[in-house]
């Protein structure tokens, strides 16, 4: 308990609300209070009651069910995407300073390349190539957490590069791939963890914006940027409608920054050699 009630509040708030969206997640896949998908035109636009908690959207479709699905949705790609972008960016940046000068140079120029293009700039133009949808989405948003990861795990790798137990490790025989799996990647994994959980909350951001452009997860599949998209046309008739999947998609991205803070400064050594944890 002493332990716990040292750690950073950022980490625990950012736990807490990550926690509350990853179980409503889960719960949408045993239990939802109605079908998600189920149209019923004769209970369309209904306010929140004893029979629909959140109300009704102008299919008739339960507001709580599409909030529960979309969770699990917008988790799923946001997941999709940040693993994509480790698997490709990491062994890129530990390359790139493993490498040295010529190998550096090409991962640098490379990543300059995809940072020219915004992630949702990016997905627009491959949605617009290969057509609508999440795996376009995940495609597009894991290129771009590529090259941010590549950036971050090469700079974070660099720096341990020049630590002495790796130059000991050299003079012992050692290659570079055996150094970096070994020396460098073990203390370099706080740091991409850190990165993850921050992208992670803009895939989640991202993935609502194309959704809401109707280039994200298509219908009827719930998505929470899609019901925004819906609600804004009965925005003066019936707010709530925006209001829940707004609300959802504020909480998600506040707690994984959260978390994503206080995940950087429970690994930070200088907090631990400083007393704080």
């Amino acid at each position: 308990m002493r332990r716990l009630r040292r750690l950073p509040v950022s980490l625990l708030l950012g736990g807490l609300l990550t926690a509350l969206v990853v179980g409503a997640a889960l719960l949408s896949l045993v239990w939802t209070p109605f079908p998600a998908e189920q149209v019923r035109v004769v209970a369309r636009l209904r306010p929140p009651g004893p029979v629909h908690w959140l109300g009704t959207d102008h299919f008739g479709r339960d507001v709580l069910s599409m909030i529960l699905v979309g969770a699990r949705n917008s988790l799923a790609v946001g997941a999709a995407a940040v693993a994509l972008g480790a698997l490709l960016g990491v062994p890129l940046g530990l390359a790139a300073s493993a490498w040295g000068r010529w190998g550096d140079e090409a991962v640098a120029r490379l990543g300059d390349l995809l940072f020219a293009f915004p992630a949702v700039l990016t997905a627009i133009l491959l949605t617009a190539a290969l057509g609508a949808g999440a795996v376009n989405v995940v495609l597009a948003l894991g290129l771009f957490n590529a090259a941010v990861f590549a950036r971050v795990a090469r700079g974070a790798a660099l720096a341990v590069w020049r630590r002495d137990f790796v130059r000991a490790a050299l003079a012992l025989g050692r290659g570079p791939l055996s150094v970096t799996l070994v020396h460098v990647l073990p203390n370099i994994a706080g740091v991409v963890i850190v990165q993850g959980t921050v992208l992670f909350a803009v895939a989640v951001l991202n993935e609502a914006a194309l959704s809401y452009l109707g280039l994200g997860i298509q219908p009827p599949s719930p998505s929470w940027g899609k019901m925004l998209g819906d609600a804004q046309t009965f925005l003066f008739t019936s707010p709530l409608q925006a209001i829940f999947p707004g609300a959802a998609i504020a909480v998600t991205v506040l707690g994984l920054n959260l978390l994503g803070d206080g995940l950087r400064d429970a690994l930070d050594p200088r907090h631990r050699s400083a007393g704080l944890l």
